[in-house]
């Protein structure tokens, strides 16, 4: 028999959380192995229990999802076995964006059913990832089924400045973090980005990021002095 699936419940009410724990642990191969109600909480806890999966509420005070992902991932905690999804009642494109840079496995909305939470979990815990309503082999492909096809990224067609903005864009940033990182207006990073998804054949945020990710394009690019 194989062992249950252990999970981290992550979310901010206590109602929600217990209804979660009630949920997973009456369903067949699955147990919950803690709860965290904030970010910084929830990576002590996936330090302490190393859980299977974590199931990451987006929208949590202090950073929510997002800044959990962050926190993981600086601690090199989302690279290990340990799948991250992500449970929210909404999300934006550029948050999807992030969530997937930041190692996300899979997405689910709250509305969904019961049914479809736990596949979603069966299918992170086997090497897939899913999206809302559906397993992906991977997110690339969910995104070229989105957006068609494009043209090869060439990142040497990119002006230092870009790359800087690509590389920042792909560990998650949003146009503001983006704009006081390099000292510049949201309006000059939204125009930047417009002129390389022109360069690029990309039409998305998400499309230009999930393609740097998984060719690797930005591991040999050499850092560019501030």
């Amino acid at each position: 028999m194989m062992p249950a699936v252990r999970i981290l419940v992550v979310d901010d009410h206590p109602i929600f959380r217990d209804g979660l724990r009630r949920l997973l642990d009456a369903e067949p191969g699955f147990a919950v192995a803690g709860e965290a109600s904030a970010p910084r909480e929830a990576v002590d806890a996936v330090a302490r229990l190393q859980p299977d999966v974590v199931l990451l509420d987006l929208a949590m005070p202090g950073g929510g999802g997002l800044e959990t992902l962050r926190a993981l991932r600086a601690g090199g905690q989302g690279a290990g076995s340990t799948r991250i999804v992500l449970l929210t009642a909404a999300i934006e494109r550029e948050e999807q964006l992030a969530a997937t840079a930041l190692g996300a496995r899979g997405i689910i909305m709250k509305e969904s059913a019961t049914s479809l939470l736990f596949e979603c979990l069966r299918t992170v815990m086997a090497g897939e990832c899913w999206l809302g309503t559906e397993r992906v082999r991977d997110l690339h492909t969910a995104v070229q089924r989105r957006a068609g096809p494009g043209r090869p990224l060439l990142l040497d067609a990119l002006t230092p400045r870009e790359l800087d903005i690509v590389a920042a864009l792909v560990d998650g940033a949003t146009n503001r973090e983006i704009a006081a990182q390099f000292g510049i207006s949201p309006q000059t990073v939204k125009n930047h980005l417009s002129v390389v998804f022109e360069k690029l054949g990309v039409s998305t945020r998400l499309e230009l990021a999930l393609h740097v990710l998984q060719h690797n394009l930005l591991a040999t690019r050499p850092s560019t002095p501030r």
